[in-house]
């Protein structure tokens, strides 16, 4: 990855629009990275990969009926055996 200043990102733009074409471009501000210039196809395959993230929700973000229908669901009877683990 590049790491450059904010001032040398903005005087060389062209320059490093390129250059993230081939590796990101990491901005800094104040010595901290603030800003990652990344191709197009790079930055598809990280919303890709973001789109397979598991979503999770805190309880109390669900209604009531969500809950109770959690808390009444049962595991199909193939996967018995799974319940075999829990008791180790």
């Amino acid at each position: 990855m590049i790491e450059v200043t904010s001032t040398e990102f903005a005087k060389r733009f062209s320059q490093y629009r390129l250059a993230a074409h081939r590796q990101p471009v990491a901005v800094t501000h104040h010595s901290r990275i603030t800003e990652v210039l990344v191709s197009k196809e790079d930055f598809d395959e990280y919303m890709r990969l973001k789109s397979l993230m598991t979503r999770t929700l805190p309880v109390t973000d669900l209604s009531e009926e969500a809950v109770r229908a959690l808390s009444e669901a049962e595991m199909d009877s193939r996967h018995e055996a799974l319940n075999a683990l829990l008791d180790e």
